[in-house]
Order: structure tokens, then sequence, then C-alpha cells
């Protein structure tokens, strides 16, 4: 497939997202959405977070509704490693009691590293059969047909992941410190002194939205990165096959290191919002 296109076509062609868009026109796609604004929606982003969100929740069910107390089978045994794996972690960090915490880490680990497994999948594949179908099905150029497989490769799914848990915060620091208690702590902190309230206040704010951000780029940033230099290997022709396995060999380890960081990070931000101080 690389062959079909200039090595900076090839890239900015497996960097773009399918989207979709409403016009005067009615519904547009991909070429047409490139003055559409904010509201584009990213399709392929969508379709891959949420088919891995359905496959998620329906193989935790399938196992948790077949588990059995005796020898469990490997799959029942993979997901048990993975549950206890998850709140030994919770246990340890989270310094409280809360009903939410536990299945929130366990759904983001999964979930983030279900999508970030998708970048082992061969950069040309998915786009292949893409332009496949969008040629035979929809008679569409298969060059104007664009798919990105990697979720958290889109900076939009990211900031998505990362404000719903700046939102957790927001709410379990009223919940635990009353809105009195949460002014007090970014106007009265670090500097107790009323003259200082303008300068804790600009301090904490930073410091509460550099959290959000921090989950967000950190997730985006390495996955991006990590697809690029897969699809920069693509590049280089019959050489790749040598280089594109090692480097998924290095990802194997990489990937899951990423779900565990959104998670870990997750959990701390959230045992800070719930301190009483």
């Amino acid at each position: 497939m690389a062959s079909e296109y200039t090595t900076s076509e090839y890239i900015k062609h497996h960097l773009t997202n399918a989207t979709m868009c409403s016009t005067d026109n009615g519904i547009a796609f991909n070429k047409a959405c490139a003055d559409a604004g904010f509201w584009t929606w990213h399709v392929d982003t969508l379709a891959f977070s949420i088919g891995l969100g359905v496959l998620f929740l329906a193989l935790f069910k399938s196992v948790a509704s077949k588990a059995t107390t005796g020898v469990p089978g490997k799959m029942q045994a993979f997901v048990e490693l993975v549950v206890d794996f998850v709140d030994d972690n919770v246990k340890s960090t989270f310094h409280g009691r809360n009903a939410l915490i536990a299945p929130l880490a366990l759904t983001i680990f999964v979930w983030v590293l279900l999508m970030n497994l998708m970048d082992l999948v061969p950069v040309d594949l998915i786009p292949w059969i893409a332009g496949l179908v969008g040629s035979n099905v929809f008679g569409m150029d298969p060059h104007d047909v664009y798919i990105k497989a990697v979720p958290t490769t889109d900076i939009n799914l990211t900031f998505a992941l990362a404000a719903g848990v700046f939102v957790l915060i927001i709410y379990y620091s009223i919940k635990m410190k009353g809105i009195t208690g949460f002014a007090k702590e970014l106007t009265m902190q670090p500097f107790g002194h009323p003259l200082f309230i303008p300068v804790n206040f600009i301090l904490e704010t930073v410091t509460l939205l550099a959290r959000p951000l921090s989950l967000a780029l950190r997730l985006f940033g390495n996955l991006y990165a990590s697809e690029l230099i897969f699809i920069l290997i693509a590049t280089i022709g019959y050489f790749q096959l040598p280089l594109h396995f090692m480097w998924a060999v290095f990802h194997i380890l990489v990937l899951p290191l990423q779900a565990f960081i959104f998670m870990m990070l997750t959990i701390v931000y959230l045992s800070l919002a719930c301190e009483d101080h």
C-alpha cells in the first residue's frame, strides 16, 4: 500500500481520521468536512472505542456468569488475575472507602489497554479493508477513504477520558470538603494568609487543571508517537518485517504500561480529591 503514495502522502493518509459532519447538503464525510468546524465526528475513533468497550463488557460478563468455585478455566483465571491486580493497586493507593473507585479503575485499565492493543494490528490491514469496502460498496476512491484503528492516538478521545476523570475530581472534592472547603483549598493553599489568595488561586487552579491535561497528553503522546513509528517502518518496503516485529515486541510491555499509568494517576487524583484536610 505504501508504494501507491509518496512517503508524506502515506503518512498523512494513515494519520487522518474518518470524519462525518452535517452540511447544507446533508451528511458529509472526510474531505467534504474540511471546513465543517468544531462539530466534526471522528467516526473511526467512536466506532473502535465503543466496539472495544462493548467487547470488554461482554467478555467480563460472560466470564462472571460462568465462573465456578472449582479450578477456573484459562479465561476465568486471566480475568481474576486482572481484577486482583487492579484491586490490589486500588487498596494500596486510594486512602478511603468508595464503591466506585475499584470498578472505575478496572474499566479504565482494561478499556484503555484494549484500545492501545490496536496499535499491534499491521498499519496497512484495516485501511486496506476500509479501502476495499469504500471502493466496492460505496464507489469511493480508496485514496479518499481514511481510518485510524487506534482510538488513543486521537487526542479527542484521550481528552474525553480525562474530562470524565476531571468531573469526578470536582465532584468528590465538593462532596468530601463542601463548597466552602473546596474554595478554601483553592484560595488558602499553599500560603495561608488572605493577602496571598490571588496567588494561591492561580497556583491551585493550574495544579487542578494539570491533572486532566497530564492524563490526556501523556496517553495521546505515547500512542501517537508509537503509531507514527509503525507507519514510518512500513514505508521502508520489504525490510520492514524485522523492525516491525521488534517494535511490536517492545510494545507488548509499553501498551499495558500506558493503561496502567492512566489508571494509577486516576486513582491518585481521586484519592487526593477525597481527602478532607
